[in-house]
């Protein structure tokens, strides 16, 4: 029977095509006979088979890498996907401010635990040097907007992303709808949270 495994006297033949192979676990020793068979010796060890196909290659990639490039660069089309192409929507940016914000949030905070490990002196004395400089209460609020801003962004984005995972709000209508109730509340957090 072809792709099945045959046993006899502790030795396990297998058929193989050209397109299958067999991965063994939990086999000892394993004796290769030629390119059609394959026989597996064990002692009492269980044998579980894993098949999937792998299909043999015809080409190099390089091969495929030529055709593919002589047979589009003649065609004078454009590559797709190419950034003009696309129009722009409120779920599509947000998705990608999103995770830039997780991005910029995660390397913020392991650059600050390396700055207060690494950078002489204390949180007190850095503070004292802030407020020494005599800046304006606008640029403090300023700062303190442009750093909240991420955090708040992130937070209200990511409960918008749970309540995707329990199925709610998947339309079109109501993907726009929370994406702008998410940037609400993201701007009026940030002025709260600034103003602090």
């Amino acid at each position: 029977m072809a792709g099945v495994a045959s046993k006899a006297k502790g030795v396990v033949k297998l058929p193989f095509g050209s397109n299958m192979l067999a991965v063994i676990a939990s086999v000892p020793t394993l004796v290769l006979n030629s390119v059609s068979e394959t026989k597996f010796t064990f002692n009492h060890f269980e044998t579980f088979w894993f098949y999937f196909s792998a299909v043999p290659l015809g080409t190099t990639a390089k091969e495929e890498m030529e055709r593919f490039w002589s047979k589009n660069t003649g065609s004078n089309r454009p590559l797709s996907p190419h950034i003009t192409i696309y129009s722009w929507s409120l779920p599509m940016v947000m998705s990608i401010c999103h995770r830039g914000t997780g991005v910029a949030l995660s390397a913020g905070v392991s650059l600050f635990g390396l700055s207060a490990l690494l950078v002489p002196g204390n949180f007190e004395s850095h503070l004292e040097l802030v407020k020494s400089l005599c800046l304006g209460p606008a640029l403090i609020h300023t700062v303190k907007f442009a750093l909240v801003f991420p955090l708040m962004y992130h937070t209200w984005n990511g409960i918008r992303h749970l309540m995707w995972d329990l199925g709610k709000g998947l339309t079109v209508s109501q993907l726009y709808q929370s994406g702008v109730v998410v940037l609400v509340l993201t701007v009026l957090s940030s002025v709260g949270l600034a103003a602090m």
